[in-house]
């Protein structure tokens, strides 16, 4: 079971990396409602590339380093990373899908926008998801 929840969260995260380094390169489809906003009809900043290029390779090597600690991989990672890294995911992801009260997570204020109607739908449940399955395989190990 742990080899197949591993494989399924690095394919979840090897997804969300490839959209962010398509957003990198000057892609623009699914980009209009992935940026919390008080009103649809402001158009928040969006990050420049180098910005969108950090987050792909961190949600990569986020996969990759639960690959490795679950044996499918194995490359060296610091002893603490090795001892708490899939607690420190967990917790983001979990505190991700709680969210800020006001524009992300299940329990945000800002729900009718392109975003809220998203984040509700997808990004939060998503989010939920990856910090549970991650804390199966912090149990399992």
């Amino acid at each position: 079971m742990t080899i197949v929840i591993s494989v399924l969260l690095f394919l979840v995260f090897a997804f969300l990396s490839a959209i962010h380094f398509y957003w990198a390169f000057g892609g623009r489809w699914g980009s209009q409602a992935v940026f919390p906003a008080k009103d649809d009809n402001v158009k928040p900043k969006m990050p420049g590339a180098l910005p969108t290029l950090i987050v792909a390779f961190g949600l990569l090597l986020i996969g990759l380093f639960i690959l490795n600690q679950s044996g499918l991989l194995n490359f060296p990672v610091p002893l603490w990373l090795g001892n708490f890294g899939l607690r420190i995911i967990a917790g983001i992801f979990i505190l991700r899908a709680i969210g800020d009260f006001n524009y992300v997570g299940f329990f945000k204020k800002i729900k009718e926008t392109k975003f809220g109607i998203n984040d509700t739908k997808y990004y939060s449940p998503l989010c939920l998801t990856i910090g549970v399955l991650t804390i199966i395989l912090e149990l399992k190990k």
